[in-house]
């Protein structure tokens, strides 16, 4: 999985947001995704969390994505 596929993914969940994706190894399967939206009002840091990490299941699971770093913001 790419940056892009991974932005282009949140994106599609997280519509009119601030989305980041880093690759922080240079091999795509060791990631830190930032994601400022609106959607995250009312959860809890762990439940914005899971919320992303949600969108990546399949891959986190099969190990394509190894490690995903999640930082989030409400969005004002």
């Amino acid at each position: 999985m790419t940056a892009e596929q991974m932005k282009e993914r949140l994106e599609k969940h997280y519509p009119q947001s601030t989305i980041e994706v880093f690759d922080l190894t240079g091999t795509q399967d060791h990631w830190e995704v930032f994601v400022e939206s609106t959607v995250f009002a009312g959860m809890t840091r762990i439940q914005q969390h899971q919320n992303v990490m949600a969108c990546f299941g399949p891959e986190l699971k099969t190990g394509e994505v190894h490690a995903l770093s999640i930082k989030t913001k409400i969005k004002s």
